[in-house]
């Protein structure tokens, strides 16, 4: 309320569903009579997300869309245009957001499914015109690129490892032409593998797996540490860890081998092992600023600042302090005025 108060511009939200549809209905009135203006509602609760995502709930949505009279956007199961189309028919929102179904096909609300290499090519050029961290751009050409490479996996590793704009500019191009490679070797008839809609390099929806079987057992889905020891104990390492292991072949994940770290006295965090007060840095700080006290194993000065500061502090008072004035002087005009007076 106190920003919807205080703020020149209007205040939008986006929640998640509550399992429950009334209680998901009051939270949106609420946010409503607290001043919200536009509310996106994706119909998924905070517990669908990876493995566990599921199909979002268009009747939460709709729901809460006959519940408010402020606008109401829509986000979940949106892989194409029709599902738009759909999703604002059923539901009778304003407006529908995507997230996955836009990162894998970018024309996805002008309702093409052009070929992945011409969205590449379009967002490179983007990119250099307006330049960004390159860690965004690896993931949204992971993305785009995310069926193709599941054909073409050595590509994977390169696109990964890549360090500069051209370098990841150059295994786009490679994949483009990996693609053309399979156009021309494409049989009359032949029909996309792995039951994709549309071949791997034509842009298309992404459909995340669901938990595997026989996860409900355990009640849902088994961690990924879980899975390892089931599929052969801690030998068996994680895709991550495979990766650090390449880049560090010396590097070791048997936690009895790790170093083991003298905890500090207040938070058990590891503590310094030169700190005077056998604290960690942020307890150290705390203590030495309270106290006025230097621990030079932290780089830690309070009281050397201190000490420093007093001392200039002191330096000018004693060079203005008066001095006598001679009769001669400025500061002897009394004596002046006297003599004259005489």
């Amino acid at each position: 309320l106190l920003a919807h108060e205080k703020l020149a511009v209007p205040v939008t939200c986006k929640i998640r569903v509550f399992p429950e549809i009334d209680k998901t209905v009051k939270y949106a009135q609420m946010l409503e009579k607290a001043g919200c203006q536009l509310l996106t509602v994706h119909g998924r609760t905070k517990e669908q997300k990876g493995p566990l995502s599921g199909t979002a709930s268009w009747e939460h949505i709709k729901a809460v869309r006959k519940a408010v009279a402020i606008p109401v956007f829509a986000n979940g199961n949106i892989q194409c245009l029709r599902d738009v189309e759909r999703c604002i028919r059923d539901t009778g929102v304003q407006g529908v957001m995507s997230a996955e179904g836009n990162l894998h096909n970018p024309a996805l609300f002008e309702g093409r499914s052009p070929a992945v290499w011409e969205l590449a090519e379009e967002y490179l050029d983007i990119v250099r015109q307006h330049p960004c961290p390159l860690s965004c751009v690896r993931a949204h050409l992971f993305k785009l690129w995310h069926h193709t490479l599941q054909v073409h996996q050595q590509l994977r590793e390169e696109l990964a490892k890549v360090k500069t704009l051209e370098a990841a500019a150059a295994v786009s191009r490679e994949l483009k032409l990996r693609c053309q490679e399979d156009i021309s070797r494409q049989k009359e008839g032949e029909k996309p593998s792995g039951g994709l809609p549309f071949f791997h390099w034509i842009c298309q929806p992404y459909l995340r797996p669901g938990p595997r079987e026989g996860s409900e057992e355990n009640g849902g889905a088994r961690g990924k540490r879980a899975l390892e020891e089931e599929e052969g104990g801690t030998d068996v390492l994680s895709k991550n860890k495979q990766k650090k292991q390449l880049r560090n072949p010396h590097k070791t994940f048997d936690p009895s081998l790790k170093p083991k770290y003298a905890k500090c006295d207040q938070c058990g965090n590891p503590k310094g092992n030169r700190c005077v007060f056998n604290l960690c840095r942020g307890c150290c700080k705390k203590r030495a600023f309270r106290e006025a006290a230097d621990c030079p194993g932290h780089g830690l000065l309070f009281k050397t600042k201190l000490e420093k500061s007093l001392a200039w502090k002191g330096a000018p008072s004693r060079l203005q302090e008066p001095q006598p004035a001679g009769p001669g002087e400025p500061g002897g005009l009394p004596e002046v005025v006297g003599s004259a007076l005489a």
